[in-house]
């Protein structure tokens, strides 16, 4: 089978299911206990947040464990949301993951005004739209780093700057009146760009003050996964009963899971460089095979795109049919992004981009990895090759 979804899940790192192993078969206390034998398990939590802090320039404390990027997703929504007053909005891309869609519309159940945030036809959420989208009402604001669908990269930055420079100014106007104090928060899911693409929440992701990352995007365990919370940011807890993460996730913690969760990040951020220039190389081998094979194709969104993502469309063909065609040549791909992968009526994502109904219905997504092979591309374009004949053929 060559596997071409890698945005969907990726295979678990050898090194991270063997840092993994001893927490899930000797080492088995429960980490809140007072007693010796929960030292060290306590231990590899504190080491773990430490890792993954690092990799991202956060601090420690700024990080709280999760059962992965759906519960960072809904944590980062609903912990803001919670407590808002009615007359108070949220605004949301129309392109983000149905966590984040569908928790905001569970704030608007309760009373929020939920506001979308169109991106234009390249599949990009513009900072000027956000600035006409910002009103003084504004109180979250939720915009993801890499589309998992077209695969476009978000200027993150510079929508938190904007959000910060309306935030200043409401202040600066709300003191000379009421001396209310408006706070905008903003969150990026940034679970297909955490360990793909550099992150860093003191450069590139300035200004961010919530951040979901989930596990299994960069080979490590399914499952967990954590939230960045940036210090001062007033988020409600999540899970009560307990003490763990500060208070704020009460539960268990999932030890083996967060150890190798830290060494499959950590892993990844050391040869991220390396990785995207091998991914990129492999990309362009592949639609440079389409266009020689004479395949007819189209590439959805507009650069910069994250690395190996690649949403394509066949004219005159079906997405639905052409995965189950490569799935029987040995092929795995996604008809979009996995969480539809049982509906068959066109994504959010490409409606979002305006794109048209019979190219949206020909698409498929290919997501490549760092374990893909040059032979593996050349069978991916000779199989969609075949699969175009045969149609035009018919």
């Amino acid at each position: 089978m060559i596997y071409a979804d890698h945005a969907a899940t990726t295979k678990l790192d050898e090194e991270a299911l063997e840092a993994m192993l001893p927490y899930l078969r000797d080492i088995y206390a429960n980490p809140s206990q007072p007693y010796r034998i929960s030292r060290e398990p306590k231990m590899a939590l504190k080491k773990a947040r430490e890792t993954i802090a690092g990799c991202i320039g956060a601090e420690p404390e700024e990080i709280y464990f999760t059962s992965g990027g759906t519960e960072s997703d809904n944590w980062a929504v609903q912990g803001v949301t919670w407590e808002i007053p009615r007359e108070k909005e949220i605004l949301v891309s129309a392109i983000e993951h149905h966590a984040v869609l569908s928790a905001a519309e569970a704030a608007g159940r309760r009373g929020c005004d939920i506001r979308i945030i169109q991106p234009d036809r390249g599949g990009h959420v513009l900072p000027e739209t956000l600035k006409r989208a910002l009103t003084g009402k504004t109180t979250f604001v939720s915009v993801m780093m890499v589309n998992n669908e077209v695969g476009t990269i978000q200027p993150i930055r510079e929508l938190a700057a904007v959000t910060c420079e309306t935030q200043n100014a409401l202040q600066a106007m709300n003191s000379k009146t009421s001396g209310a104090n408006s706070r905008i928060v903003f969150h990026t899911d940034a679970v297909q760009a955490v360990g793909h693409i550099p992150v860093n929440v003191q450069s590139n992701c300035e200004g961010v003050d919530l951040l979901s990352a989930s596990a299994h995007k960069f080979n490590g365990p399914r499952g967990v996964g954590f939230l960045y919370v940036r210090k001062g940011t007033n988020l409600a807890p999540y899970i009560y009963g307990g003490a763990q993460e500060h208070g704020m996730r009460s539960g268990t913690e999932n030890v083996a899971g967060i150890v190798g969760m830290a060494v499959a990040l950590e892993k990844h951020c050391a040869t991220i460089e390396a990785d995207q220039l091998y991914i990129r190389d492999l990309e362009q081998q592949l639609l440079a095979g389409l266009e020689e094979s004479e395949v007819p194709y189209g590439r959805n969104g507009e650069p910069p795109f994250a690395p190996g993502i690649l949403s394509l469309s066949f004219p005159g063909l079906s997405g639905e049919a052409m995965l189950h065609r490569l799935d029987l040549m040995g092929i795995a791909v996604s008809t979009g992004s996995a969480c539809d992968g049982e509906k068959t009526q066109i994504s959010h994502v490409l409606r979002a981009i305006n794109l048209d109904k019979m190219r949206a219905k020909g698409t498929i997504r290919l997501s490549l990895g760092r374990d893909n092979t040059s032979d593996e591309v050349k069978t991916i374009v000779g199989a969609l090759k075949k699969i175009t004949i045969t149609s035009q053929g018919c």
